[in-house]
């Protein structure tokens, strides 16, 4: 990329000095966690203007790409609708609006449109929307659905009578996202209130109209966080306490929401298990083993009665397999249906409750993300799924599990692409200690494997997360300008089962580093790019894999493009007050322990910058971002402009108005794409 002629900013420097275990630290950028100082803002705010300068020259290709993007999208549309207590629910989207649009048709799709939430209206006047909670009544005429209105994640729990229209007068704050569950009765509901590092802590029954609510439960251990939800028969709310490796499940009967909630079964260290309900069994997905202390590290499912589901009573249905990863399951009037993944690759098990007669559906195509979606009938033989690959778009399938049949309802229409002209393939890279890494790549067929195109790799490799395949209409973007795009599948995610997050996590947090290095090595090596074409990316802790990575070998890569990316590992983990510290010890190590503490100073971005060159970098934050604060990458950059010997970009970005996710609008999130684009290119020299 040609250089500005603008300077860039340099932060001031005060030094203050950090000592733990007998390390020294000094961290001249330490103030910038001082939101309140105007010194902050300013920094961020002459950064900003800074990035824009260099970028100007690209405006006409920002905008150009603006408009490609869009022209991949029918801006027009609607999901397919799901069926829920006598109504058809689905969203839309109209042209020209940022949100999407929520309505339902009561007991037939030809009745009339009934708008339950517009979150274009919520929106109006403000920045930033985000709709957390969206639960209606059994009965269908009260909603209760949450708001952030700027980014933090602090959401207000509101009521709204689709009857009239109007707004209850109930509002409850700080609430959780995914806490929030109707009893039978229409008239309660139940909800988790988060603390001030944002652990959802507190568990209360809320009666409608009520001024004081009822704390039913309450975490004490700052390990575990808690969430709610409903069996699919509706006859059971469960209470979730969980954290990286454990869980707690209770109950209580959804038609008698005063009763007490129950156990199924006591925490026990590394033993995660989740429950839903059929007929008079709980069934379970559990790494426990068939005795205390035993693992099946993968998930097996067994069944207990509900009377008395304690772990003495659970009869295995399903066995632990190896190479076999149970990634979950769900329970319809007659059928038990589980979701697995081998050696990478997802598959949807269908069995009929009653005698136990197993099939799997069949899929075609090498890579592709299988997800279920608005099942929220009980008593029907349909499960609905939704389909997308690299070169597929999203599609939504509906499969009888009795005629083992499947309907496609709707497959996402993008203007302008014709996926002939593509293909996907999935390769393998082999780690220095011999393990294999999937990548799953994609390529125009006529981009020659030759070591001359660009390519752009992702990676994530945290929390036991898959790294998400998905069809991205904005890929179009580099696809059709020759790149090649791939996901490196790299230790810390969950591709390879409960072991590939293990092998990734804690002391063996390097592995998912060097993966991704030999994931880069492996598409050099195999002509499908080269170091000065390569491009990388990665968010939040695939931002932390950035940083690392970046330090490792910083002359495999081009350039690099991050976003919220957690990379002043050791001061945030030492830090208990912020959000996430203290749950995420489970995952990084808790650095109060020395060993935890040097294995963490190994590889901790921030802590690793030294002089030498870098490649180019774009690193992108949000001012409201309670899950990486903004300081983390500021302080990166700040640091990196200090000490690297190139004359490279390096260009920091701050959404001033936003929170981990970026802009919340739809169009608002592509101009933010459409800039990174732009300096991908630039640096690789692609102008047009």
């Amino acid at each position: 990329m040609p250089r500005s002629d603008a300077a860039p900013p340099a932060a001031p420097r005060r030094p203050i000095r950090l000592e733990r275990h007998g390390d020294v630290r000094i961290d001249d950028y330490f103030w910038l966690r001082e939101r309140a100082d105007p010194a902050v803002a300013a920094y961020l705010e002459a950064e900003n203007r800074y990035a824009d300068a260099v970028m100007a020259p690209a405006e006409e290709l920002r905008e150009n790409l603006y408009r490609e993007m869009l022209g991949h999208i029918r801006e027009s549309d609607s999901t397919v609708p799901y069926r829920e207590g006598g109504f058809y629910y689905y969203a839309r989207t109209e042209e020209g609006k940022q949100y999407p649009i929520y309505c339902r048709r009561r007991g037939s799709l030809d009745a009339p449109e009934e708008v339950t939430l517009d979150a274009n209206a919520l929106a109006e006047g403000k920045p930033f929307l985000a709709i957390g909670d969206y639960a209606v009544s059994d009965d269908g005429s009260l909603l209760a659905y949450s708001i952030d209105e700027s980014g933090d994640r602090r959401y207000t729990l509101r009521v709204k009578d689709l009857r009239s229209g109007r707004a209850l007068p109930d509002a409850i704050e700080n609430t959780s996202s995914d806490s929030v569950v109707w009893a039978a009765d229409g008239r309660t509901l139940f909800y988790a209130l988060e603390d001030a590092a944002k652990r959802p802590w507190r568990f209360y029954r809320h009666s409608l109209g009520s001024a004081e609510d009822a704390l039913l439960y309450e975490e004490k251990d700052e390990r575990f966080d808690l969430g709610a939800y409903r069996s699919r028969s509706g006859r059971f709310v469960f209470l979730v306490a969980g954290s990286h490796t454990t869980s707690e499940l209770r109950y209580l009967e959804a038609a008698h929401a005063s009763g007490p909630l129950r156990l199924i079964a006591a925490r026990e260290a590394d033993h995660e298990y989740d429950v839903d309900h059929r007929e008079d069994l709980f069934y379970i997905r559990t790494n426990g083993g068939d005795a205390p202390g035993r693992s099946a590290r993968n998930f097996r499912i067994v069944t207990a009665p509900v009377p008395d589901p304690s772990r003495a009573n659970w009869r295995e249905i399903v066995s632990e397999r190896p190479d076999v990863m149970i990634e979950g399951f769900d329970c319809f009037a007659d059928h038990v249906v589980r979701y697995e993944r081998e050696r990478a690759v997802p598959r949807i098990v269908v069995t009929r409750a009653e005698s136990g007669e197993t099939h799997a559906i069949a899929f075609d195509e090498e890579v592709y993300a299988l997800r279920p979606s608005g099942n929220r009938e009980f008593r029907t033989p349909v499960l609905r799924y939704d389909f997308e690959s690299l070169v597929t778009p999203p599609s939504v399938f509906d499969y009888d599990m009795n005629s083992r049949r499947a309907i496609l309802r709707k497959r996402t229409e993008v203007p302008g692409y014709d996926p002939a002209l593509y293909e996907q393939r999935r390769i393998e890279a082999a780690a220095a200690d011999g393990a294999r890494i999937p990548i799953s790549l994609v390529r125009r067929k006529d981009v020659p494997i030759d070591g001359t195109a660009p390519a752009d790799l992702w990676g994530y490799g945290s929390y036991g997360l898959n790294f998400p395949i998905r069809f991205d209409p904005a890929r179009l973007a580099l696809l059709d300008r020759g790149f090649v795009f791939a996901i490196a599948h790299i230790r810390g995610g969950a591709e390879l089962g409960k072991g590939w997050h293990d092998d990734g996590r804690m002391h063996r947090k390097m592995n998912t580093f060097t993966d991704f290095v030999a994931a880069a090595e492996h598409l050099v090596a195999g002509g499908w790019t080269s170091p000065s074409r390569l491009v990388a990316e990665g968010r939040s802790a695939g931002g932390l894999l950035m940083g690392a990575v970046v330090n490792l070998r910083p002359e495999l890569f081009r350039a690099i493009v991050t976003a919220v990316p957690f990379v002043d590992v050791l001061s945030t983990m030492l830090d208990p007050s912020l959000p996430l510290t203290i749950t995420e010890y489970e995952e990084w190590g808790n650095p109060n322990d020395p060993e935890a503490y040097g294995y963490m100073r190994r590889y901790s971005p921030y802590d690793n910058v030294s002089p030498g060159a870098y490649p180019a970098m774009l690193v992108k934050t949000s001012w409201n971002d309670s899950q990486v604060p903004y300081w983390e990458p500021a302080k990166l950059v700040a640091k990196l402009r200090a000490v690297k010997t190139d004359g490279r970009v390096l260009l920091l970005k701050t959404n001033m108005e936003a929170g981990h996710g970026g802009a919340s609008g739809r169009y608002d999130a592509l101009r933010e794409r459409a800039f990174d684009l732009a300096f991908i290119l630039r640096e690789l020299g692609i102008e047009g």
